[in-house]
């Protein structure tokens, strides 16, 4: 297990080179020589590139808890994730790069899976636990009705986000599903 200081530097590396070339340029050995350690520092801890990446988002996203808000109004929380998610979406660096990882995976299949299983599934089911918990039927449909036409407008750079359109699109999603 790498020291935290160590982690630091590896998480930073990893980041830094993913937006600079993207996942498919990437190698231990230029995270390593990055990071300032060795590639044996990195094998210690992470058997693959795309270990030592996903466990840098994680690490930037505050790690596989999720927390999704449940202050009993439904609508508010959605809003609330869903600015909070817009917010880190759109910030310069994490932009570029979750736009390189998001073009690499569309050539990488492990990466896919990798990205699915590790950072969205965990996501997804902590948001659709919410919603379920507030009577909406389907709830697994209701979430990728919210998260579709966000990150289709992020993807394709369709239109800004607002405020008033996320809020707008909650109560769109949320009309469209009754409750229990």
């Amino acid at each position: 297990m790498a020291r935290d200081s160590t982690r630091s530097r590896v998480h930073a590396a990893v980041l830094l080179l993913v937006m600079e070339n993207g996942y498919g340029q990437l190698t231990m050995e230029g995270i390593a020589s990055r990071a300032g350690v060795s590639k044996q520092t990195l094998y210690r801890t992470w058997p693959s590139r795309s270990a030592v990446l996903f466990d840098a988002l994680l690490g930037r996203s505050g790690g596989e808890d999720v927390e999704v808000p449940d202050t009993g109004d439904l609508a508010a929380d959605l809003e609330a994730l869903i600015l909070a998610t817009v917010e880190e979406m759109t910030d310069p660096p994490m932009n570029r790069l979750l736009r390189a990882v998001t073009a690499d995976i569309q050539s990488d299949d492990p990466l896919a899976s990798e990205l699915s299983t590790r950072l969205l599934a965990p996501q997804l089911d902590a948001v659709t636990a919410r919603v379920a918990r507030a009577g909406i039927t389907d709830p697994e449909e209701a979430v990728e009705l919210l998260y579709g036409a966000v990150l289709h407008r992020w993807l394709l750079r369709t239109r800004p986000f607002t405020t008033a359109w996320v809020k707008a699109h909650v109560a769109r999603t949320l009309r469209a599903f009754d409750r229990h």
